[in-house]
């Protein structure tokens, strides 16, 4: 295969999408740690020292959202009233309302149990229509493509610089763009790097030398970098206003930065705000969790799985497995294999994975797959076994 060029972006946390994304998160996470069987959409848009809070929430909990939105805001790190956007200064406005009840039916009792399916697993259906995408390939560790693996690595970097002080005059907005040259599927060489950080006043000079030795180059593997790999650090200058105050932020609008960094496609739904009865989410987790499995058991070297739904049906109306011709056996034959090993409906969604808990608000930013530093359980490898045998291994 001819030499190729491929390229995935993260952002740090402060950017603004991302605040929208943690905020959405962590109303999520303050619900279901007193209801854990809340119906939440929770979206939210954010402007100069402006938050705006909405969706359709059904719930026994009482939370209080401005002070969750105040305290995700500070714990971001604006919290200084130079940044335009600060967590003690921000006007927030709440409009939440209820699930509306036309969708609350097909979800409460999917097609399937209407019809006399009494199995308990028939009992939810998808909260929406929809096709979702699960990824996996064995080019790193985590089982995720260079490209977006590194580009999330230089945005916790940076975030950690600045939090830990070691370069005291970040402020906390930030991106990252990673472009690898690739020899077939193999990855060869690290063509370019970009780091965009927001930053007190400092002179460029010292700002691009900092974010170079201590940000960038600790995070590369050497044997992918030469003296062709260019490295670009704030390459238009000054970033002083970012954040809210540079520029807006909505809730599900890094959706490609939350997933593979462009590297496999995308069904287009968001994630963050919402509960696992929106297959949006619960559906790009389990796809996720069953390619990975199929890379890991050493069925092919990557591995796409595509899920469809219909809105209260519980079973998807498609499964499909696309191993790019990496596969050992036939693609049919893994996603015969992927369908008895895994239950896609998403009652048997929530209960494999455990997501009825507080445990969103940590996959906000830097991704939601191939995070070593979370325990995840999408990210788990508990079905290996079951998979060979069901492949007949």
């Amino acid at each position: 295969m001819a030499t190729r060029l491929f390229t995935s972006e993260s952002v740090t946390e402060g950017h603004p999408d991302k605040v929208c994304d943690c905020i959405s998160d962590a109303v999520l996470d303050a619900i279901f740690a007193q209801d854990a069987n809340a119906r939440v959409a929770c979206e939210c848009a954010a402007s100069t020292n402006l938050v705006l809070v909405m969706g359709e929430v059904t719930t026994t909990a009482h939370v209080d959202v401005t002070q969750i939105v105040r305290s995700v805001v500070d714990e971001i790190g604006y919290n200084k009233p130079e940044y335009g956007f600060d967590a003690n200064a921000l006007t927030v406005i709440t409009a939440l309302n209820k699930q509306s009840p036309d969708i609350a039916l097909g979800v409460d009792h999917a097609l399937e149990q209407k019809g006399g399916e009494q199995e308990a697993l028939f009992s939810t259906g998808a909260g929406d229509q929809g096709m979702m995408f699960g990824y996996a390939c064995d080019e790193t560790p985590e089982w995720m493509p260079l490209p977006i693996s590194l580009a999330h690595a230089l945005t916790r970097s940076l975030t950690n610089a600045r939090k830990s002080g070691e370069i005291s005059y970040l402020r906390p907005d930030g991106k990252s763009q990673v472009t690898v040259e690739y020899d077939g599927y193999t990855p060869v060489h690290i063509d370019t790097v970009v780091v965009s950080a927001q930053h007190d006043d400092v002179e460029m000079e010292q700002l691009r030398r900092d974010i170079r030795e201590r940000v960038i180059l600790p995070v590369l593997p050497q044997k992918l970098v030469d003296a062709r790999t260019r490295i670009l650090v704030n390459p238009t200058g000054r970033f002083v206003i970012g954040g809210p105050t540079g520029d807006s932020g909505l809730t599900g609008r890094k959706i490609i930065v939350d997933t593979y960094g462009g590297y496999a496609r995308h069904g287009g739904g968001a994630f963050s705000g919402k509960d696992p009865t929106k297959v949006d989410r619960s559906g790009a987790y389990i796809a996720r969790y069953a390619a990975k499995h199929v890379v890991a058991a050493g069925l092919a070297k990557q591995c796409e799985i595509q899920l469809a739904y219909a809105i209260g049906v519980a079973c998807p109306v498609s499964v499909r497995v696309d191993t790019f011709g990496t596969g050992v056996v036939d693609d049919d034959k893994i996603a015969r294999a992927v369908q008895n090993v895994f239950d896609f409906r998403p009652a048997a969604i929530i209960e494999t994975l455990g997501l009825r808990k507080p445990i969103y608000r940590q996959t906000a930013a830097y991704g939601h797959f191939g995070r070593h530093d979370l325990d995840l359980p999408w990210e788990r490898l508990d079905r290996l076994d079951a998979l060979k045998q069901a492949i007949g291994q």
